[in-house]
């Protein structure tokens, strides 16, 4: 009897095991999520349009010896998929209530050439196209839904958790637009899990949500963690690292808010160009400390140079995610280096205790400074000579003398102007700092002489 039922449930698993395998080769690779979302009136609609082979476990019927798609007898499932595979997996939010269930209502199938999504409104208006009359299979036609949610009012502030669309594909890009009541259209781009998203965020949302953006940046790039490290290797006193850290902050505030409203060159070899510029940085600020001629003054100076190449750096990792600032761009980048800086606090914390343990306990000061120096030397070399074989690859041209280049000199030439200011403000911090410094051995000897008076 224990033999039979053991029997039963090794076959039992050995069939659930067989059928997940073929639903994990069914499961598609790349799938894109287009969708558009308005409010209007009292109900919020969802247009969206996906893969029709990313809606498994549905059995489309079949026609003929080919194996065409039966539309017809196909036209009644789709709802039904649609909820299971769509609406099921995305939360959406009047203010802090979650909306419920949606209705279906429309849905059409439609083939991959059709361009009828690039607005709202033509999508819309496909919807009321008739059925397909062609031979397709069913993994080769998009099904496109409307979904309407009853809401409040559309000038509510909406928000929308749309992380369970993953499921979809094992790659999976979703596009929203959102279409404000009064024309505006915020465009959204996610390649994960974003969480919950705020469509048109209040100025604290937008700043919150950059300052913890800022600091995850700081910490999951490596490239800047070893810049922040060699700048700490010969100042490891926060007073002394005071107008470095901040000339570094300035510099990169400038570039990253210059990018973010388009003062940025936007050629293909831009962004190479940076990142083989910020290995550079880092091999040279390595160098410096192995030949040990670094001094406050002239690594504030470098470290605002540097700055601003780090700054576009940045901008770059912001690209797909300013979309969440909403009206508050500058308010989200000016957060987003608050970010930056609570991280770089952090690192510092950490790295100065840990330097002078080692230095104090471990091996000589000027031994320990060329030895790490040298291995993130090591490292950024290699870092800099694969970055500009990728940046060797681009062709990249003179530009044209025109109004909009001269334009855009101006603009720099503006902004230049501010980091010229910032400059002499940090110069300024360092000056006071030297005055400062020979007043302290006076008090120093005014106290002893005090003492044997008494």
């Amino acid at each position: 009897m224990k033999f039979a039922f053991l029997r039963h449930r090794l076959v039992a698993a050995a069939v659930l095991l067989t059928a997940s395998f073929a639903r994990a080769h069914d499961i598609p690779n790349d799938v894109t999520v287009q969708a558009f979302l308005k409010p209007a009136g009292s109900r919020l609609q969802l247009l969206v349009r996906v893969p029709l082979k990313a809606m498994r476990d549905v059995d489309f019927p079949a026609r003929g010896k080919e194996g065409f798609l039966d539309i017809e007898r196909t036209g009644p499932l789709l709802p039904d998929a649609a909820t299971l595979w769509i609406s099921d997996f995305i939360d959406l939010y009047e203010n802090k209530t979650l909306l419920a269930k949606p209705r279906v209502a429309k849905v059409l199938l439609s083939l991959p050439s059709d361009r009828s999504f690039t607005s709202y409104d033509a999508a819309l208006s496909h919807l009321a196209s008739p059925e397909l009359d062609t031979n397709v299979y069913w993994d080769q036609v998009m099904l496109d839904v409307l979904f309407e949610y009853p809401i409040q009012s559309d000038r509510s502030r909406f928000s929308i958790a749309p992380g369970g669309l993953n499921r979809l594909g094992l790659n999976v890009v979703t596009v929203l637009s959102y279409v404000l009541p009064n024309g505006t259209i915020r465009a959204f781009e996610f390649t994960s899990d974003p969480g919950l998203v705020r469509l048109d965020p209040q100025w604290y949302q937008a700043a919150g949500r950059f300052v913890e953006l800022g600091f995850e940046h700081i910490l999951d790039g490596t490239d800047h963690l070893l810049f922040l490290f060699c700048l700490v290797i010969p100042f490891r006193k926060f007073r002394a690292l005071i107008p470095v850290v901040t000339a570094f902050t300035v510099a990169h505030s400038i570039t990253l808010i210059a990018s973010a409203y388009n003062l940025a060159p936007d050629a293909a070899w831009f962004p190479p160009l940076i990142e083989t510029l910020i290995a550079v940085s880092i091999v040279y600020m390595a160098l410096e400390n192995i030949v040990g001629g670094a001094t406050v003054k002239r690594r504030w100076m470098i470290a605002f140079g540097f700055g601003l190449v780090h700054g576009f750096g940045f901008s770059f990792a912001l690209r797909q995610t300013l979309q969440l600032a909403g009206s508050h761009m500058l308010t989200s980048l000016l957060s987003f280096n608050i970010g930056v800086e609570l991280g770089q606090l952090l690192v510092l914390a950490m790295l100065i205790p840990a330097l002078e343990l080692l230095f104090r306990f471990a091996v000589p000061e000027r031994t320990g400074t060329i030895i790490l120096s040298a291995l993130v030397a090591h490292t950024a070399w290699h870092w800099m000579m694969d970055r500009w074989a990728v940046l060797s690859k681009y062709h990249i041209e003179m530009p044209a003398f025109d109004a909009a280049l001269w334009a855009s000199v101006l603009r720099w030439l503006m902004f230049l102007v501010i980091g010229a200011g910032a400059a002499w403000f940090i110069a300024g911090l360092v000056r006071e700092r030297k005055l400062q410094r020979p007043n302290a051995p006076v008090q120093e000897n005014q106290m002893d002489t005090s003492s044997v008076e008494h």
